[in-house]
């Protein structure tokens, strides 16, 4: 989700509620302790370099059970930090921590933001010998080719 969709959802709802993927709810006592551009500088394996930038939003619970968040309190929050962001519509990212942090994408579905499942990539598939689409082979060929006698196990 972007951060202008992120604010178009905010203004559109009443209650600020996160969920994981799995369907456990970030406890609605959270906090948004940073909101950030996070810049990462890289070079994949096939030597590119690359550069990402997202909006990073770090949600944290404490003992203070009593704390709530609106939704217009956040777009607050949000329209104050925009200069950091240099005009740029990032995805945003939220960092929640479990038992290590995680960071995770998000949706809105049913009223909730959904903290979605991020996952690692080869960027540069074509260089490692990574084939682009599943290797399709004949069972019958796999079953013949290790039998007993075969010199292949």
């Amino acid at each position: 989700m972007k951060l202008s969709q992120f604010k178009n959802q905010l203004e559109n709802t009443d209650q600020l509620e996160f969920v994981l993927s799995n369907g456990t709810k970030v406890p609605s006592h959270f906090h948004i302790t940073e909101i950030g551009l996070t810049t990462k500088q890289f070079t994949d394996c096939g030597n590119t370099f690359r550069v990402s930038k997202t909006a990073t939003f770090q949600l944290w619970t404490s003992v203070d059970f009593y704390h709530r968040l609106e939704p217009k309190k956040v777009i607050r929050i949000i329209d104050s930090t925009e200069h950091i962001f240099e005009g740029e519509d990032l995805d945003v990212e939220i960092e929640f921590q479990q038992d290590t942090v995680g960071k995770f994408g998000l949706d809105y579905k049913n009223g909730q933001f959904i903290l979605t499942n991020t996952k690692t990539d080869c960027l540069a598939k074509s260089n490692c010998g990574i084939p682009t689409e599943k290797i399709k082979q004949n069972l019958e060929e796999l079953t013949n080719c290790c039998t007993p006698n075969s010199s292949c196990c």
